[in-house]
Formats: C-alpha cells, sequence, structure tokens
C-alpha cells in the first residue's frame, strides 16, 4: 500500500465539533426575538389630519385611538376616556419614560381629544404627542 498512510499513535483524526455553534446561533435567536418591539396598534382606521411639522416617534409608545364617533380605543377594544388614566398609569409603571400618542380623527371632537390628554398626563404620562400625516 503504496499511497496510504497509517495512523500512528501520537496521531489523532481531528474534526470539527458544531454543537457550541449551534447553541449560540439559537441563543442569539432566543436573544432578538425577546428583545424585539413589537409596535402594537391601536385596532380602528383613523382619517388623521395633516401637518406640515409631523415627525417619526419612538416606536416603543402607548397608542391611543380617538374615532369620528368620539371613541376612545386601546387595542381594538373600547376604553372610553375614563380608563385611559388607569391604562397610561399601568403601562408606565413598567417603563416611565414611554409615550403616548393619541390618534385622533378629524372628525372627532376637540374635546374629546383634549380630555384624553389631560387623562394621560394625569396617569403619569410624561410626553403625550397628537398623531398626523406629513404633508
Amino acid at each position: 500500500m503504496k499511497g496510504r498512510r497509517s495512523i500512528t499513535e501520537t496521531e489523532e483524526l481531528t474534526e470539527i465539533n458544531i454543537s457550541p455553534l449551534i447553541d449560540m446561533v439559537f441563543i442569539l435567536l432566543i436573544f432578538f426575538i425577546v428583545t424585539t418591539v413589537f409596535v402594537e396598534e391601536t385596532g380602528v382606521d383613523i382619517n388623521r389630519p395633516d401637518a406640515v411639522s409631523a415627525q417619526q416617534l419612538e416606536k416603543n409608545s402607548i397608542l391611543i385611538a380617538v374615532t369620528a364617533k368620539n371613541q376612545v380605543v386601546f387595542g381594538k377594544r373600547d376604553i372610553g376616556v375614563t380608563g385611559v388614566r388607569a391604562l397610561v398609569k399601568r403601562l408606565t409603571t413598567q417603563e416611565p419614560e414611554m409615550p403616548v400618542i393619541v390618534q385622533a380623527d378629524e372628525g372627532s371632537l376637540t374635546g374629546t381629544l383634549v380630555r384624553v390628554v389631560d387623562e394621560a398626563k394625569l396617569g403619569g404620562a410624561r410626553k403625550v404627542n397628537v398623531a398626523t400625516k406629513k404633508n
């Protein structure tokens, strides 16, 4: 056997163990899934007013909608103006700097919008913004 070489006791077969690599990939995958910010929509269609000075805000925020029929909606549920304070208080205890964004329909009453903003501030929100669409 001219072309073959025999393995002596000092030489060993080397192989690549990829088990730690697979473990690391799964740990990174779990980390990215857990730290991903999920945007929760209000669940209703809102016709926002136009504004030239509109800016993009943070994705991690509390979205409250005021419909054309003056219903106050959070997470596809009608919470009413009276439910805003408790909701904001509960969500800002976990993250005090979380902003509140009020999406008010063009056909909603200004009084309802003002009451929602007021209740959000009384609930502990440090930043309350009104959503518009950029002109």
